[in-house]
């Protein structure tokens, strides 16, 4: 059977604050392992008031703590905003404290625009070293060899679980070539899903990781007792990516009764472009959605997005997509 997991959004609502929002992806978690969810990750973002995920080695170090078996990982730190040995460190200790139950998922955008980009002292071109740093950040993770001088402590030997995401065929040729499972971004990106897979399916090499290939695709599902509901809760999501056209940075809004109302139709289209895979309704229409998808894609492992404005909705959704497979 297809695995279900979260990614949580850590998103901070109008008229609450970031703390509330760590708490709720805590809470969510500690439900989620008891609904048999496989796995929960969080996103590095920047300069983004509405994600409370920018430090996300210490936002799942507080969400880890509030559970005790579901997976707990990164989906993902942008490694070109980073050193590999400090995200060695990092997820070594999370690791440590947390043991077999780290993940950690490596993307190569920046997460962010390029001036906050230049505040994280990195240069645009650090992308550029993208499979070389994948490979350092993976020897640090490794048991240490005879005579190796510099180690990850308490990194080396934790062999943390690495994944390569992706919105494009570039990370899936990397996640073939290196022989690690592969997760691609079809909440946001949903149109190379198909060519994305089929590249990473037919090139894939075995490794010391993975043995055979092992996809994982994201998808925006929202279940209510009624589909209407279900599309008014949406109203949310189609906001905030509304918002981000617009250039507007802001919080997680409350749904509307009416979305023609908010956007253009050029923003309309826009929007509806990126969340074209998006399946929102009760539980027959949530049920028939993940199959038709699973049918298509042949993933072995969904990564759910629930962009619900309220705590108690949000986890009524998970509760309900979390039934749907069973």
């Amino acid at each position: 059977m297809t695995a279900l997991s979260i990614l949580e959004l850590v998103r901070v609502r109008q008229g609450s604050d970031a703390r509330t929002a760590l708490d709720h992806a805590r809470d969510l978690a500690a439900h989620a392992e008891r609904w048999d969810y496989q796995r929960l990750w969080v996103a590095e973002h920047h300069n983004m008031p509405g994600i409370a995920s920018a430090a996300t080695s210490v936002v799942l170090a507080h969400i880890a703590a509030g559970s005790s078996k579901i997976r707990i990982g990164a989906g993902g730190i942008m490694l070109p905003n980073h050193s590999p040995y400090v995200i060695a460190e990092q997820f070594g200790t999370l690791a440590t404290l947390f043991p077999g139950r780290i993940d950690l998922g490596l993307g190569r955008a920046p997460g962010t625009d390029q001036s906050t980009l230049r505040a994280l002292r990195r240069s645009p071109a650090s992308a550029e070293h993208f499979p070389q740093d994948v490979l350092e950040l993976q020897a640090y993770l490794a048991p240490t060899r005879p005579g190796q001088n510099i180690v990850a402590v308490p990194a080396a030997g934790t062999e943390v679980p690495l994944w390569i995401l992706g919105s494009s065929t570039f990370g899936a040729m990397l996640a073939a070539e290196l022989g690690l499972p592969y997760a691609f971004a079809s909440h946001f990106a949903p149109e190379q899903l198909m060519p994305a897979l089929d590249l990473y399916r037919s090139r894939f090499k075995p490794s010391a990781q993975l043995d055979k290939p092992y996809a994982m695709v994201g998808v925006n599902v929202i279940a209510a007792d009624t589909d209407e509901h279900a599309r008014r809760l949406a109203t949310t999501q189609q906001m905030s990516f509304t918002d981000l056209f617009r250039g507007a940075r802001g919080l997680s809004k409350p749904p509307i009764d009416d979305i023609e109302t908010y956007w253009s139709p050029l923003e309309k289209a826009q929007a509806r472009h990126m969340l074209a895979r998006s399946i929102y309704g009760s539980a027959p229409t949530v049920r028939d959605g993940l199959r038709a998808l699973i049918a298509e894609t042949g993933a072995d492992e969904l990564m759910i997005v629930s962009d619900v404005y309220e705590h108690t909705e949000r986890l009524r959704s998970f509760e309900l997509i979390a039934d749907c497979m069973f």
